[in-house]
């Protein structure tokens, strides 16, 4: 086991407001903040309202289309980050593909129905197999990447009950919008389902700062590495000035 691998002393102690800020602001990066969630609802909002008023399978869908392409545009002449963009354009298209292919408009949320269901699961089997999902989505982002696993059992605690929490609430969604899927109508389902885009992600990204807030402060491993390859450097150097000043000395004795 390395210096790297083990518990150090810091990952029991109590996160302080500093840990609290960063955890929120980590929170924000990883999920798109308010922008993010405008860019999640917008197309699907967009697809019923004009399937409501004109039932135009093919003109509400490329009117979707149009406008997660337009967000991405966006993204992209504001320099800003485009993944959460970048997502919404695939989600969209899939959608759209799906529902041109079988001439079914409620198809159109069927691919982002079926992605739920296995982020569901994912969260789920993760979380059972010891090595939670959201631990492995934010490490990278509170620079820890995988010393929570090892290192710090409170924190890896805190990503086990963040990631349950995603996944029964994914699942609670999915319950919801699966029997509308086959027994209700386009319209219905479709509102529906904006109706439920933003208050239970909201739901789990609360509970997870809640978990993460409460637990000990993350091991910045690149910090470690950085004050380990310095300490190295200097060490070498050391070496070196010792054998110069070794040699130095023979050379004097010699003459």
């Amino acid at each position: 086991m390395t210096s790297l691998d083990k518990p150090t002393e810091d990952a029991g102690q109590a996160p302080t407001d500093d840990a609290r800020a960063v955890t929120e602001a980590a929170l924000f990066e990883a999920f798109g903040g308010v922008r993010g969630m405008v860019e999640t609802v917008v197309p699907g909002l967009l697809f019923v309202a004009i399937f409501t008023v004109n039932k135009n399978l093919h003109v509400s869908a490329i009117a979707a289309l149009v406008v997660s392409l337009v967000l991405v545009v966006v993204r992209l002449a504001m320099k800003d980050t485009v993944k959460h963009a970048f997502s919404g354009v695939f989600g969209v298209a899939f959608g759209v593909v799906f529902a041109m292919f079988t001439g079914n408009a409620k198809d159109f949320y069927l691919p982002g129905m079926l992605y739920t269901l296995g982020l569901a699961l994912a969260y789920i089997v993760t979380t059972i197999a010891g090595v939670p999902l959201i631990g492995l989505i934010l490490g990278p982002v509170f620079k820890e990447n995988l010393s929570w696993r090892t290192r710090n059992p409170g924190r890896k605690k805190a990503y086990a009950k963040a990631s349950w929490a995603w996944g029964l609430i994914l699942l609670a969604k999915c319950a919801i919008l699966f029997p509308l899927y086959w027994w209700s109508d386009t319209t219905k389902l479709g509102w529906v389902l904006v109706a439920l885009k933003i208050p239970p992600f909201l739901l789990a990204v609360w509970l997870t700062w809640v978990f993460l807030a409460k637990a000990p402060a993350p091991i910045d491993v690149f910090a470690e590495m950085e004050a380990q390859e310095k300490a190295e450097e200097e060490r070498k150097a050391a070496l070196a000035a010792e054998s110069g000043d070794a040699a130095g000395g023979r050379h004097r004795r010699e003459a």
